[in-house]
């Protein structure tokens, strides 16, 4: 068994629940903006809280200026999903597939970003874990779109794990950079 500060355990759990947010109210704006819903402006400006939630935490760490990058980067992440989501329900197909090159290209510009502000961290290893985000991300609104809602719930299923996932590489990197100091630039 692998003893943990308490330290460790709040950077952690903080982690893992902006990320299980950024999860869970990308799935609610995504059901809000393919059904149209009456709550779909309240749950997206909810949506784009999280990204600020995430800035306010990196700044803990490396700075408002770094936390204000990286809030910037996950904001355009979350609109460019929006934006797709709109082109693909309008049918324009040209459209979505340009905003899905901007969507991979931002993933690769959050993945440099990571990969330049923590030593620990590895910018292959994120933009493979953003790359696999996107792509469950994409089936889970074309499935709803599709009325493929079984196949819905367990591509959700599936995010959440990988989310967690995230959550904890980016927790282990900021562990092992500012608690144990093992990465150095």
């Amino acid at each position: 068994m692998k003893c943990i500060s308490r330290t460790e355990l709040e950077i952690i759990n903080r982690l893992r629940l902006l990320w299980l947010q950024h999860s869970e109210w990308t799935r609610a704006a995504i059901i809000a903006i393919v059904l149209d819903l009456p709550n779909r402006e309240v749950t997206v400006n909810r949506l784009l809280r999280n990204p600020r939630d995430f800035g306010m935490f990196f700044s803990i760490f490396y700075g408002e200026r770094i936390g204000n990058e990286f809030s910037e980067l996950l904001t355009e992440h979350l609109v460019l999903a929006a934006q797709l989501i709109e082109a693909i329900l309008a049918g324009n197909t040209e459209e979505a597939r340009l905003i899905n090159e901007r969507w991979y290209d931002n993933a690769r510009e959050i993945a440099r970003f990571l990969g330049r502000i923590n030593p620990c961290w590895s910018e292959a290893e994120w933009r493979r874990m953003y790359f696999v985000h996107l792509e469950f991300v994409a089936e889970e609104a074309t499935t709803l779109i599709n009325g493929e809602y079984q196949r819905n719930v367990d591509v959700y299923d599936e995010l959440e794990l990988q989310a967690l996932e995230m959550a904890d590489m980016m927790s282990q990197g900021i562990i092992d950079q500012f608690i144990k100091k093992r990465c150095r630039p």
